[in-house]
């Protein structure tokens, strides 16, 4: 079998083209998702069940030899080499359904979490066993393990449909800096709205590396959406993380499933500027120590919240956009300037633009620390809003150097060691001063300007440059509304 590689996009494109008309595109993850895990649960028991085999001990149907490694037991009609063979039947759905409920049943902590929607009219059975014919990859090998699969092909699939659904996946980049700035070695993490647990993820991955222990990380998470708390107690089960998601999906300010935690890291990529998020039925929270979030926007409550959710020496690490630096929202405004004077914030981020694949706005990270040792009148502003390179014309991402540049500026700054202010980069700043300017938090306020530096290329050389980078645009322009006429007619719709 191939192994996962440089054209897992191009396979997952065609993936989603086979449901194409037959459902909606928000829904083809979904689908989609349901499969890949399948398959690599299917694919990581083969391995084991061949080397078994090879072994001659007859061990290779004995569940308890995969649970020592960690693998899920799949029973046989659950296999993957069974769906195939079964998939030009017009019960392929009920296949596939009856497979997810085999495999729940011998893995007890799969319970009620796989989809079971495969058997549904409105899901065509034939393109449905086209789309298992196109999983030619192959996601047991240990290259497809060390890679974040299920939350690459749910990036993959905001990027290229959106959502519906409020969700955001948090680029690799933003969670692997946020993980290395507040070092969750052990004790208990939390993530108040989890997406498909790439925080918990990262994390694990973080202890792994510095030779620590899983198992001195505690997991608590809580997702809003149905289908992707599903997929974030798939993504831990896959990695052998114990996580607590709570009982199920639900709200996290109306229906908190960890009332009673107090968390040591918490970690967190909030939905931006939520307007209607039951603001009215929460006006006494105890939550609301520094001041009653307002009712139209979130992003105050987030904040509240996971304050509230720290342990006595705990730090929270989190993105907001960056309007919620600067508010003057009377309300947003006495939130701030309370968990300031408090001695709450410890280091405020600003991050570039175009991070993100499915909202372009320049977002900020925040570091919440109720253990500052002696920093509570100071912040450190860190200013990286010029860092990261184009890996496409509409996504950025962060080089290693450039993360590693923030978090030791961080940790210097942090543990008294070697730190010093860089102009336009990074300033600590006394309390006095951030009220002088209002309590705004944008790094760029205290950070200052970096002297501009000659790079030795001539007016004309980057106007020509710029002048041809615009002609190659309009020419994919072009060629794009060719290509979106052609489709057009091909559906009968003319222009």
């Amino acid at each position: 079998m191939a192994t996962v590689s440089l054209g897992f996009e191009d396979q997952l494109w065609k993936m989603a083209d086979k449901l194409r008309g037959n459902i909606e595109s928000s829904e083809y993850k979904h689908v989609i998702l349901g499969l890949v895990f399948l398959k690599y649960i299917s694919d990581s028991f083969e391995y084991k069940y061949n080397e078994l085999k090879e072994d001659g001990n007859g061990f290779e149907e004995d569940r308890d030899f995969y649970s020592a490694d960690n693998i899920f037991f799949v029973p046989k009609e659950a296999r993957w080499g069974y769906i195939k063979d079964k998939a030009k039947m017009p019960i392929i759905g009920k296949i596939i359904d009856d497979s997810m409920s085999l495999i729940e049943k011998e893995n007890k902590e799969l319970k009620n979490v796989l989809p079971k929607t495969y058997a549904r009219p409105d899901l065509d059975k034939t393109k449905l066993g086209e789309l298992i014919d196109l999983f030619s990859f192959d996601l047991g090998s240990k290259e497809a393990k060390e890679k974040d699969l299920l939350g690459r092909v749910y990036e993959y699939f905001l990027k290229k449909f959106g959502s519906t659904e409020g969700e955001f996946y948090t680029p690799p980049s933003i969670v692997k800096l946020l993980v290395n700035m507040i070092e969750p070695y052990k004790g208990r993490v939390y993530d108040p709205c989890c997406g498909s647990g790439g925080m918990f993820v990262q994390s694990a991955d973080f202890v792994k590396q510095h030779q620590g222990k899983i198992n001195d990380l505690s997991i608590f998470g809580q997702e809003f959406t149905a289908t992707t708390w599903r997929l974030a107690k798939m993504n831990l089960a896959i990695r052998g993380i114990d996580g607590n998601l709570g009982e199920r999906d639900a709200d996290t300010f109306t229906n908190d499933q960890h009332k009673n935690l107090r968390a040591d890291y918490i970690l967190a990529n909030p939905p931006f500027n939520i307007k209607d998020w039951g603001q009215n039925r929460l006006l006494d929270d105890p939550r609301w120590k520094w001041g009653t979030p307002p009712s139209s926007n979130a992003n105050y409550a987030w904040i509240s919240h996971m304050i509230s959710k720290l342990s006595p020496k705990g730090t929270a690490g989190f993105v907001l956009a960056n309007g919620s630096l600067s508010t003057s929202r009377k309300e947003e405004y006495e939130i701030r300037k309370n968990i300031l004077e408090e001695g709450l914030v410890d280091c405020i981020i600003a991050m570039p633009t175009q991070l993100f694949y499915d909202v372009a706005i320049p977002v900020s990270l925040w570091f919440i620390s109720k253990d500052k040792n002696g920093r509570k009148d100071k912040v450190l502003f860190i200013d990286a809003s010029k860092m990261g390179y184009m890996e496409t014309r509409r996504h950025r991402e962060l080089r290693n150097k450039e993360m590693e540049q923030i978090y030791t500026t961080y940790h210097n700054w942090k543990n008294d060691d070697n730190y010093e202010d860089i102009k336009g980069f990074c300033k600590s700043t006394g309390i006095d001063e951030i009220e002088s300017h209002e309590y705004v938090l944008t790094p760029g306020r205290f950070v200052g300007i970096e002297e501009e530096k000659d790079d030795g290329i001539s007016f004309e050389e980057k106007m020509e440059e710029l002048t041809l980078e615009l002609s190659d645009l309009f020419q994919e322009s072009e060629v794009l509304e060719r290509e979106i006429k052609k489709n057009l007619r091909g559906i009968g719709y003319e222009l």
